[in-house]
């Protein structure tokens, strides 16, 4: 009885040592994607291909930007990003050319996929990780989402920590402009004037500075007509429609604005289009550079990034 005591013991002891060692040795990362999909790789991902800019923004902001291999045509920010090989992307994406750069993941975002091409894609070896962020909220879940696919926990947390603490200095500098409201627009007038509605960043960012998105009432992105926005009068009008230089003045000189507040009070700013409408980091700065625009950027103690 002795002898079997002793086996059995020799043989936990041996059980609870492969554990260990097992538990030592695991390196596989599991994430479950923006759209439900548990994805699990054998360790973090070392070669990935981004199709939308604010993933990649976010790869560079937890430092991994090195570890990609392919990103969208759009995708511009930070600069070195440019040195990456661009890949068709959008309603033109283009598997093939994912497929040869041999990534071991692909993020998509919800617009820019089918499910064929999902099942293509994981055919061939790949697996495709959805980041599909539309508030603020969900830029957090992003970050972490893409942190712990690559290994980097730690440095996602801090990207989020650094967005909190700038958007609660901003929200706590800027009660003073309540009462007044904001239109975004986001698609210029000769292609149809387009806005963003509640359940956006944009509209948690008006929030943030004090100001009531005139448009709040509106769905997510949608599409809105020049009457509604003569209608409702905004105080401010934010251009992010990546009209250039030109943006002000053109919003300024439209027939039958002349009367809108924010067009008799020189209140049109021409905002940094990449910076607020991409649903990643620079969202802080976004919200820093709004402040700046209602203060004149005379404000003392201004947010700092």
């Amino acid at each position: 009885m002795k002898k079997l005591g002793l086996i059995a013991l020799v043989l936990c002891f041996a059980l609870f040592t492969s554990a260990l060692a097992f538990a030592e040795t695991d390196t596989s990362v599991t994430v479950t994607d923006m759209t439900g999909r548990e994805v699990t790789l054998d360790k973090p991902a070392t070669r990935i291909v981004a199709l939308t800019p604010s993933d990649c923004e976010i790869l560079y902001a937890i430092g991994a930007g090195d570890t990609l291999v392919g990103r969208g045509k759009y995708c511009d920010y930070p600069a070195e990003v440019l040195n990456v090989t661009a890949v068709q992307s959008g309603r033109d994406t283009n598997l093939e050319e994912i497929i040869a750069l041999e990534p071991q993941v692909l993020l998509m975002s919800t617009m820019a996929q089918t499910e064929e091409q999902v099942q293509a894609l994981e055919n061939a070896g790949i697996k495709v990780v959805v980041s599909d962020a539309q508030d603020i909220e969900g830029v957090y879940t992003a970050i972490e989402l893409i942190g712990k696919l690559m290994g980097k926990d730690a440095e996602a947390a801090a990207v989020i920590e650094s967005m909190k603490a700038t958007f609660a200095e901003v929200a706590e500098k800027a009660s003073e402009n309540a009462g007044k409201t904001v239109y975004f627009e986001v698609s210029p007038l000769q292609y149809g004037l387009w806005t963003a509605g509640k359940g956006t960043f944009m509209n948690e960012i008006a929030n943030m500075v004090g100001l009531t998105n005139c448009f709040e009432d509106v769905e997510g992105w949608s599409e809105i007509s020049e009457e509604q926005v003569i209608a409702r009068n905004p105080d401010y009008i934010v251009s992010i429609a990546g009209m250039g230089d030109t943006a002000v003045e053109e919003i300024m000189g439209r027939d039958g604005w002349g009367d809108i507040g924010a067009v008799k009070n020189g209140r049109v700013y021409n905002a940094d289009s990449n910076a607020i409408s991409r649903p990643g980091p620079r969202l802080k700065d976004a919200a820093i550079e709004l402040y700046h625009f209602l203060n004149d950027d005379e404000a003392e103690e201004a947010p700092a990034a």
